[in-house]
């Protein structure tokens, strides 16, 4: 990318950069890696599941500007595999190299509170909420959003971390103590049929491609397994959250990879729940079932190029693999039968975490049905081989 006009594209060979060095950043570098360019990871642990795979492997904490510097210096473009990455480190990133998407989305998205004033003064249909520092405003916060609410920290937090469902007054105060003290938001309870998810790439010239709505379902506050197309999506559904998700990109005027999580009412409403600005877990299942996998996208967002095609090949389902799936029932260690899923028609993807613990993301499998449905069955039966 030239100095001269650092929205020329970048030609393969280039070196594209990943703040982190997780599963995300080992996926969007296979895709890099596979179209000729070369990648560089920003990580705390040497080791990482995308430092394996990347050319190179930058070991530094986020804190130190100068490495951060440093590492800016030797990539042609970054981008982000997570988003709780200090925003003044991207700013300094900035300085020396264009970061798809920039700290100007990240100020807004991996903060509660303005991540929700920013879409409510959008236009973007959100639930009641309500910003809270002290048990007073969260007391005073509960009679504006009303209960059942849900208490969560302003910054930080996943995977059903750092929230908690108050269900009446009784249980405010115990709430503050286990969230508290410290910026929180207060959000209604939604009432809810299910969740899907809007995945949205969004060029440097501005041009936005869409996949979904993909249904998401959840155990444990952690994502199980996704779908696309989710099964029984009207034209209706589909048209508005495809216009909700645009307007978000639009609005952070986000170069890169974004989701949008959804709710779905049962009259067909659609609430956004929240933004991460990266790839999402959800569209793992793009690699097999789109014609241009989200990681792909991410790789010619950041890179200047036109983005892909979206096309759904086939209706696609991914099931997540968790630490759990290594021990037996009796608690022992046990390696899960991956002969098995293989058999059963899957293709199987696993991150490089030596560790596996209970709850612990270590991998996903997809695979391709004739419908929706029929997909999200054989892939559970498929997880299901993996401890028999």
């Amino acid at each position: 990318m030239s100095a001269a006009d650092p929205r020329a594209p970048l030609r393969p060979g280039a070196t594209l950069g990943v703040f982190g060095g997780g599963q995300l950043g080992r996926m969007f570098t296979h895709a890099a890696q596979r179209m000729g360019y070369r990648v560089h990871v920003f990580t705390p642990h040497r080791g990482s599941p995308a430092g394996l795979v990347a050319e190179h492997e930058h070991v530094g904490l986020l804190s130190d500007l100068r490495s951060v510097a440093s590492f800016a210096l030797s990539v042609d473009a970054a981008t982000l595999e997570f988003e709780n990455v200090p925003t003044e480190s991207i700013a300094v990133a900035e300085r020396h190299t264009p970061v798809r998407p920039g700290s100007h989305v990240l100020h807004t998205t991996q903060h509660r509170v303005r991540e929700k004033t920013f879409l409510k003064e959008a236009g973007v249909p959100v639930g009641p909420f309500a910003a809270v520092a002290s048990l007073a405003e969260l007391k005073n916060a509960a009679e504006l959003v009303g209960l059942p609410a849900v208490l969560k920290t302003a910054q930080m937090g996943y995977d059903g971390k750092g929230q908690r469902v108050v269900r009446d007054a009784s249980e405010l105060e115990a709430a503050w103590t286990a969230i508290g003290p410290g910026e929180c938001i207060l959000e209604a309870f939604i009432d809810f049929t299910r969740e899907v998810s809007m995945l949205v790439a969004r060029g440097v010239d501005g041009e936005t491609v869409l996949y979904g709505p993909i249904e998401n379902e959840h155990a444990d506050h952690i994502l199980d397994v996704s779908v696309l197309p989710a099964p029984g999506t009207t034209p209706t559904v589909a048209a508005e959250a495809a216009r909700i998700a645009t307007r978000v990109a639009e609005g952070l005027d986000a170069v890169g990879l974004i989701c949008v999580e959804l709710f779905e009412k049962s009259d067909g409403t659609l609430l956004v729940n929240e933004i991460a600005p990266r790839p999402h877990n959800s569209g793992h299942l793009t690699i097999e079932g789109c014609r241009t996998s989200q990681f792909e996208q991410q790789v010619r967002a950041v890179a200047g190029l036109p983005l892909g095609s979206p096309e759904s090949l086939r209706p696609a389902a991914m099931a997540n693999l968790l630490g759990d799936l290594w021990y037996g029932s009796d608690g022992a260690p046990c390696e899960p039968d991956w002969p098995a899923a293989l058999a059963a028609g899957a293709s199987l993807h696993l991150y490089g975490k030596e560790s596996p613990r209970p709850g612990r993301k270590m991998g996903h499998l997809t695979l391709l049905g004739d419908t929706s449905e029929a997909a999200r069955e054989q892939v559970r039966a498929a997880r299901g081989c993996l401890n028999r």
